[in-house]
């Protein structure tokens, strides 16, 4: 059996065992302060942000707007809110980068990976051919061509340009 070690994972997943005292998911919502949080959707029962820590340009979460750690805690409303704006984010970026396909999932619980197990999120993840490579493996370095706050401005912008349209 063939074994990919990713050491990079390690501070990111040990930062993450440190107790916080409240969900950061929870906490960025409750702000507002959407630009700042990279929050670039919500609707009545869900948001979607992009990730700060990125597997590939345009990495988003879609959330539920309340505290639920496991989908089968959530209502049918919510769900379907949920539901729809992950259908919606992955249509936007869909347009907005034309990747080639998409990895979309969630981890539910720790032990299945989730780094932050007490918010259920989905993860959606732009794929295009030949993306990925060893760079993190030799170099200890992720490559993400576009900024985050580049990526940000591309998806509020279409997002506010597909909704503008929508309403006439």
């Amino acid at each position: 059996m063939n074994r990919l070690y990713a050491p990079w994972r390690e501070t990111y997943i040990t930062k993450l065992t440190i107790k916080q005292k409240s969900c950061v998911f929870c906490r960025i919502l409750a702000d507002k302060k959407d630009k700042k949080h990279l929050i670039f959707i919500r609707n009545p029962h869900a948001y979607a942000v992009l990730n700060l820590y990125p597997y590939s340009n345009g990495h988003c979460l879609v959330l539920p707007n309340r505290h639920v750690a496991d989908i089968s805690k959530l209502p049918q409303e919510e769900y379907v809110g949920l539901m729809e704006l992950l259908r919606e984010t992955k249509d936007l970026l869909q347009s907005v980068f034309k990747p080639h396909g998409f990895n979309v999932g969630m981890n539910l619980g720790r032990i299945a990976g989730a780094g932050i197990p007490g918010h259920v999120h989905v993860h959606i993840v732009p794929r295009w051919k030949s993306d990925h490579n060893f760079m993190p493996v030799t170099a200890d370095t992720k490559v993400i061509s576009q900024s985050l706050s580049g990526i940000y401005k591309k998806l509020e912008h279409a997002y506010k340009t597909r909704h503008r349209g929508a309403r006439k």
